[in-house]
């Protein structure tokens, strides 16, 4: 079986409306060789939910600067679990306050970028930790 590209969905989880950030590591994964969705702004956590399962995702990051994702994240990874999803891996970056982080990580959040990270650290991350495996 050929492998094919790592899919990723960028998504923007409830009202946050800043995106340059995920616009930026939406288009260094894409230069990189992914294939990049990004969902847009505002959207419902159930929103990307489904948008991760149709698009057949390997990988959903999600973006915040408003302070919400201890309350989104939460209820993204709640309807993964509901829909018997395991086999996308959640990475979570923007304004994350450091002692929010375990917790992050607890829920099931592979791992979380902050402000500054490197977008060819984030690529590689993804590179080494998906290895541009193929989905069944």
């Amino acid at each position: 079986m050929a492998e094919r590209m790592i899919r990723v969905l960028i998504a923007k989880v409830g009202l946050d409306g800043h995106d340059r950030g995920a616009k930026i590591v939406a288009r260094a994964l894409k230069d990189a060789g992914m294939e990049v969705i990004y969902t847009g702004l505002r959207h419902t956590p159930e929103q990307v939910v489904n948008a991760a399962i149709q698009e057949d995702v390997d990988v959903l990051g999600m973006s915040f600067l408003s302070g919400d994702h201890m309350v989104q994240v939460p209820k993204v990874m709640s309807a993964f679990k509901d829909r018997g999803v395991e086999d996308i891996m959640v990475v979570v970056g923007g304004i994350i306050l450091r002692r929010h982080i375990p917790a992050l990580l607890e829920m099931g959040v592979d791992t979380v970028f902050l402000p500054g990270t490197p977008p060819r650290e984030i690529v590689s991350y993804i590179k080494e930790k998906t290895g541009g495996r193929v989905k069944k």
